[in-house]
């Protein structure tokens, strides 16, 4: 974070690990690896719950929407996060791998999480529209700035009472643009 990627080597990594070079290859890998191991690690907290209920009715969908905006503001609004998104952008003409991998493992991971809701919601008769499409939708209504604001470091991580609220104003927004069909 305070050289940059390109910058920053693995025996620096390794030195602040406080492990030896060849160990920290033997654990993860080169940079790259290691990277795409910490994304893909956060990532997984961003997929759809295995246990989310069978979106019979709006208001389960309702409830479904919430959870899952609420998970998904409060993991990417996390300081570490917010750092390695803007290390990515900081980096995209240097080092671009660091943009790829954010979009394809963290990004792409809750873009599927959302299509899967929109498309299981689809199928109960509760939507209509492209999964694609109403999963963009609703991430414009959760996030709205507040991802923008945090990267440029002019608003401050909400709370967790915040962060319920934007995720339960966001689900209504979405439903009540989103009738019934």
């Amino acid at each position: 974070m305070e050289r940059g990627y390109a910058a920053t080597s693995t025996l620096e990594i390794a030195t602040r690990a406080r492990v030896s070079k060849r160990e920290l290859y033997a654990l993860v890998g080169n940079k790259q690896k290691m990277l795409i191991s910490a994304i893909g690690e956060r990532a997984k907290r961003l997929r759809a719950p295995a246990d989310m209920p069978r979106l019979q009715d709006r208001a389960t969908l309702g409830q479904v929407l919430r959870a899952f905006g609420a998970q998904f503001v409060r993991e990417v609004s996390d300081p570490g996060v917010v750092a390695v998104f803007r290390l990515a952008i900081a980096e995209a003409v240097q080092a671009p791998e660091v943009a790829r991998t954010l979009d394809a493992l963290g990004r792409e991971t809750t873009r599927a999480a959302l299509r899967h809701i929109m498309t299981e919601a689809r199928a109960a008769g509760l939507l209509d529209g492209r999964p694609a499409e109403l999963a963009e939708q609703f991430g414009g209504l959760l996030w709205r700035d507040l991802l923008t604001s945090l990267l440029l470091g002019v608003v401050e991580r909400p709370n967790p009472r915040a962060i319920e609220a934007r995720a339960r104003e966001a689900a209504e927004a979405f439903l009540r643009l989103h009738p019934m069909p």
